[in-house]
């Protein structure tokens, strides 16, 4: 019994416990080894390289790896527990080892060269030859031309890699996940929302502390709790304590990942040296829209320059307004820890307007009902909850289909979980479990598997869970990553989905936000829990009038998280025996808001860019290079009817559908019939396009 390579289509969760994950991912390796050697054994003299054999074969040989893997990984996510975490790193080394060897194994590599200068290999269908185009480039990327003593050490940086950035993960889990603050008096509470306190209440008693009688509050580093205390508590000392540990996450003690960064920055360094690369970011963008580090810093920098007057125009007017209102110097910087706060007072001051006043209409049930109405009207598809078709793995989550509409053929199923769990790694995030495959060959249509988690706002009793704004706009862009792997409808599994350029990934995700300001779309969705009504035009009006506050300062926090990506990436050696906070000072003079506390980097707990060998970093830059892109295609949406399913059938056909069977930029231009547009961020944000 296999539990994690069993070929269900929905996994049977009870059964992948962490005692079968070093037995089923020795067989799957062992498996997928055995296909890649009889592929490698190819004679190119006995006419055996056809598609079929080479790159088709190879597609499919580390399946049974890649989804046994996936779960294992996916299972570490969302119910992390000792066991399962030993499991995981007993194995990880493996894993790593294997993948990285396959495109430094030589005759592999031989076989596909070989394969490429076929007549078949030059004939190939567009598709096909994208694939075969693609794979060239990542067995080159990683190592297929390099030496025999350099692949080795290639493979080695890979297992390196995969460790050190599973440590800075497990790091900055636990780190968040030790801190708590306990509250008996109700007297420091004030200034925070009923629902904050409800949370922290209900949170209380679920950990053992306090009762009906002498209740209690716990507030803890994880966004639902962290972020209401930060913009609403008017105890200043409370706050400070709060900030303190939420910085200390990943700095010192058992916990520390400073050493890590340096290491991780040093290995991806290294991996891009070995390959002729002057840095990691030109290793990582040469497929990608940017194309190399250079022009990634250029268009942050470029973006700082034109806002950096506006930015400072807003700090010094938060500055004014906490004087105004303390009394304190208006040149006194503001603490860290007020930052949040002054802002939400200010806003609510200049537009009348308390992003509590927004929840009664934003419960999560409604919201995903609404969603989902959006996505069968713009994309043609139809969307059911089906709770019977198979098991998950925590109560919470949720299982639906995904029709099409017209021909009500099985596009695809998903999961959804939605609340935070010490078990459950912070953010938001969409992942895949199962890649399917369009109706080809005289066969049926495979359907996609996928998923979505968030820690967003919990229902307490007698209260479903009641969502910011900000958090309706992260389910929506994650279901959008969802889409573009659901409606895929690339003949190639590798080839489908969010498996597109990195600085093209977000464009779909970053696109459904815009659904979340648009009147007709949130009539839909933003519906009061109680009453049913939607949302009053003064309450609209106030929200859209405060959408562009501070819209400089929240641009810049952005840059700044891709200027600090970029230049540790490209300057890691230059950073490798320095301090971390200094180098970060550093690297961010201009970026950000000068405080009378120094604020410590977040690099330490920055998991975008340090909890995988690659993931996010030295691509950061891509939130904003895809808002770009977004901004952009939404003005066609609002030419021709926000609702209107035409727009979206297009978006479907030209970007969900054709994942990276085209380059981006092709892809674009097929849905826009233009060039990108490069102000429209620029005037959708509210800032003068000329700086």
């Amino acid at each position: 019994m296999h539990p994690f390579l069993a070929p269900d289509f929905l996994p049977r969760w009870s059964t992948l416990l962490p005692e079968h994950v070093e037995p089923d991912i020795t067989q799957a390796l062992a498996e997928a080894q055995k296909r890649i050697d009889a592929i490698a054994a190819l004679d190119p003299e006995l006419g055996e390289l056809t598609y079929a054999s080479t790159l088709g074969a190879l597609e499919e040989a580390t399946e049974g790896l890649s989804r046994a893997w996936g779960r294992v990984q996916h299972l570490d996510s969302v119910c992390d527990s000792p066991a399962l975490r030993q499991a995981q790193n007993l194995m990880l080394p493996k894993v790593s080892e294997f993948y990285s060897r396959i495109p430094l194994n030589p005759q592999l590599w031989e076989v596909l060269r070989s394969f490429a200068s076929t007549p078949e290999a030059q004939n190939l269908a567009p598709t096909f030859r994208r694939h075969l185009e693609e794979t060239l480039a990542d067995f080159q990327e990683s190592g297929a031309d390099l030496p025999p003593e350099k692949k080795a050490r290639f493979q080695a940086l890979e297992a390196e890699l995969a460790q050190a950035t599973k440590k800075f993960s497990e790091n900055v889990l636990d780190a968040t996940n030790a801190w708590e603050l306990l509250i008996d008096d109700p007297s420091k509470l004030s200034g925070l929302s009923a629902t904050a306190r409800e949370a922290a209440q209900h949170n209380a008693r679920e950990k053992g502390h306090g009762s009906d009688d002498a209740p209690q509050w716990r507030f803890t580093l994880h966004a639902p709790s962290f972020l209401p205390f930060m913009e609403q508590l008017e105890d200043e000392s409370l706050r400070k304590e709060m900030w303190q540990a939420s910085t200390a996450i990943g700095r010192g003690g058992e916990h520390d990942n400073t050493a890590l960064i340096h290491q991780i920055l040093r290995l991806r360094q290294e991996k891009a040296a070995l390959l002729d690369k002057e840095h990691f970011p030109d290793l990582v963008l040469g497929r990608r829209m940017a194309k190399n580090g250079a022009t990634a810093l250029r268009f942050v920098e470029e973006l700082h320059q034109r806002l950096a007057g506006k930015f400072q125009e807003q700090v010094q007017e938060l500055q004014s307004y906490r004087a105004r209102r303390t009394g304190v110097d208006r040149s006194v910087l503001l603490e860290p820890w007020e930052m949040a706060y002054w802002a939400e007072q200010q806003r609510r001051e200049l537009y009348s307007f308390d992003e509590e006043a927004l929840r009664p209409y934003f419960p999560i049930e409604g919201v995903l009902r609404g969603l989902f109405e959006l996505a069968e009207i713009l994309f043609g598809v139809t969307i059911v909850e089906d709770p019977e078709a198979g098991e998950v793995w925590h109560p919470e989550v949720k299982l639906y289909h995904l029709d099409d509409r017209e021909s009500g053929e099985r596009l695809g199923t998903f999961y959804a979980d939605w609340h935070p769990r010490e078990t459950k790694r912070g953010g938001a995030w969409m992942n895949y479990l199962e890649t399917g495959l369009p109706p080809m060959d005289s066969q049926p249509r495979q359907p996609h598997l996928g998923l979505i988690c968030g820690n967003m706002t919990a229902p307490t009793p007698g209260k479903p869970a009641l969502l910011t704004h900000d958090e309706v706009q992260t389910v929506f862009h994650e279901f959008g990553h969802l889409l573009h792997h659901l409606l895929g409808e690339v003949e190639v599994k590798s080839l489908n989905g969010v498996n597109v350029a990195w600085d093209f990934v977000e464009l779909p995700s970053q696109l459904m936000e815009n659904f979340c300001w648009a009147r007709e779309s949130l009539d839909l969705f933003a519906r009061h829990h109680e009453t049913g009504q939607p949302i009053p035009d003064e309450l609209y009006h106030k929200m859209i009038a405060a959408r562009n506050y501070q819209s400089a300062m929240s641009f810049m926090r952005q840059l700044a998280f891709s200027k600090l990506d970029l230049e540790l990436h490209l300057r890691a050696k230059e950073w490798a025996e320095r301090d971390l906070d200094q180098v970060a000072d550093e690297i961010l003079e201009g970026y950000l808001v000068p405080t009378a506390t120094h604020v410590p980097t977040m690099a330490r707990r920055f998991t975008h860019l340090f909890a995988s060998p690659t993931g996010y970093a030295a691509g950061y830059y891509s939130y904003k290079w895809a808002e770009v892109l977004d901004a952009d295609a939404f003005t066609k949406f609002k030419e021709n009817g926000v609702l209107k399913g035409e727009t979206g059938t297009t978006f479907r056909e030209t970007i969900f559908a054709n994942g990276n069977s085209q380059p981006a930029e092709e892809l674009f231009f097929n849905f826009m019939g233009r060039e990108t547009e490069p102000d429209a961020l620029l005037r959708r944000s509210g800032l003068d396009a000329r700086g």
